[in-house]
């Protein structure tokens, strides 16, 4: 299947209506999309601006697709992605990116896996190459697994067990989460670390990568046809995986990612936070729905940024309560969750915090959602867009995501329709459902916590 669209990249316009606020995005993008026989879908954008280029390798695999005793497979993989294959053996893949001028890195979330590279124009074949290679033929050597096995675990312990801000996240998605795929880290558990074998991990490996499960893209310095003629040499050997289908659709399961969290409670952790970091968390929407565009707004729109409404009430003041305050939509592909997150700019106890944030709620829908609001909101959110655009390794991001969890690169002009669609009063209707007191968790870190969990009457 070959799809080649020329839309629009270089030029930008922007039409703003006196009477309705609204800003058109277009976007003069010219992107080729084609599809492999083997299931990998590969897009292409030219920018000739300087001779480098950005690769992005998509996999559809992440923290959600692991089972007990494996958890962190995803992440553990990331890290032994670059330990060597077939063909490009132990310390080559970093040699050649690195002697090449380049850059490379990667990330797992919940849902996905993305590897990415940033590097001069004549590494292109090079990179093709060691991609594919990685993608089916990973090595895993014994000795290099139990070291990255150290380094994992001392990830896991700097990023959650010595951060107070990493626990009590951590802690928040395992509550808000608790009995289904995302409750829990991207890391892994850390009896899962320690143990979890090499068989595990490989045959993990094989079940999640192949070409039918990920999308590529290329954005910089390259010719559309030379590229895709290398890509089919290199990638159109390896097999589609014919398990799949049937892998997803167990595994997409909406009853697995229905809300099991236990609200109108209070978790209090005890950590080395001499002031009180807090979370105050409902239940979110997951990614791509009206809804949750509507709560995206209503979260930027209350807590984002310095001159936001809960900023200026408890941070940016003569007699501030908070030392920072702001308001997220956390959107997964399967759901979601609606958080405040702050810290304490006194010892002040978690308690008192609470309590003047949930009271808050009675008015916040009237005083914080104005027109205003609104518009300076979607101006915001209207130049991030454009923002993403002016690097290649942005553009691939850009492209990349929206091709990886909607199926089509295109869908960006939906999703920018929808968000210049919505009115102040769909946001205020979304706010009331939101913003209910016995509907809140509250969690807390602090020096002074003796810990435990206290449920609400």
């Amino acid at each position: 299947m070959v799809k080649k669209i020329s839309l629009f990249f270089l030029l930008i316009t922007i039409v703003s209506c006196a009477t309705t606020e609204k800003r058109e995005l277009s976007l003069n993008l010219k992107v080729h999309k084609e599809v492999l026989p083997n299931g990998l879908t590969v897009l292409i954008m030219e920018n000739k601006r300087l001779p480098i280029f950005s690769y992005y390798t998509f996999y559809d695999v992440g923290g959600r697709h692991e089972e007990k005793g494996i958890t962190g497979a995803s992440h553990y993989l990331e890290h032994l992605m670059f330990k060597g294959a077939k063909k490009y053996g132990p310390g080559r893949f970093d040699g050649l990116i690195e002697g090449s001028g380049g850059f490379s890195n990667a990330y797992t979330t919940f849902d996905s896996t993305v590897y990415h590279e940033n590097m001069p124009k004549e590494a292109l074949n090079t990179i093709i190459d060691m991609e594919a290679d990685r993608m089916v033929n990973l090595l895993l050597i014994p000795q290099t697994f139990e070291s990255e096995r150290q380094v994992v675990l001392e990830e896991r312990k700097q990023r959650y067990e010595n951060r107070p801000m990493g626990r009590l996240f951590l802690t928040m998605m395992q509550a808000v989460f608790e009995k289904t795929p995302y409750g829990g880290s991207v890391i892994g558990e850390i009896e899962d670390i320690k143990n979890v074998t090499r068989d595990q991990i490989y045959n993990y490996f094989k079940k999640f990568y192949a070409p039918n499960n990920a999308v590529l893209v290329i954005v910089g310095d390259v010719d559309t046809k030379k590229t895709m003629d290398e890509i089919k040499a290199k990638y159109g050997p390896l097999r589609a995986s014919t398990e799949m289908v049937e892998i997803k659709k167990r595994m997409d399961d909406p009853k697995l990612y229905r809300h099991q969290g236990r609200y109108n409670r209070d978790i209090h952790l005890k950590g080395q936070s001499p002031t009180p970091l807090f979370m105050l968390v409902t239940k979110g929407e997951p990614l791509g729905t009206r809804k949750s565009y509507v709560v995206d707004l209503l979260s930027s729109v209350v807590g984002d940024g310095a001159s936001s409404y809960l900023s200026g009430l408890y941070v940016i003041n003569k007699d501030p309560m908070l030392a920072s305050i702001s308001v997220g939509h956390y959107t997964l592909k399967k759901n979601g969750v609606f958080y405040m997150i702050g810290h304490s700019l006194k010892r002040e106890h978690p308690e008192k915090i609470k309590q003047t944030l949930l009271k808050r709620m009675d008015v916040i829908c009237d005083e914080a959602i104005t027109e205003r609001a609104l518009r300076k909101t979607k101006n915001q959110y209207f130049m991030s867009y454009l923002g993403g655009l002016r690097s290649n390794a942005g553009a691939a991001r850009f492209l990349g995501n929206f091709e990886f969890y909607h199926g089509d690169y295109n869908y960006y002009k939906k999703e920018w329709d929808a968000y210049n669609s919505i009115t102040s009063e769909e946001i205020k209707k979304a706010c009331r459902e939101v913003f209910k007191k016995d509907q809140f968790m509250f969690l807390s870190i602090w020096d002074q916590h003796s810990g435990g969990i206290k449920d609400e009457k």
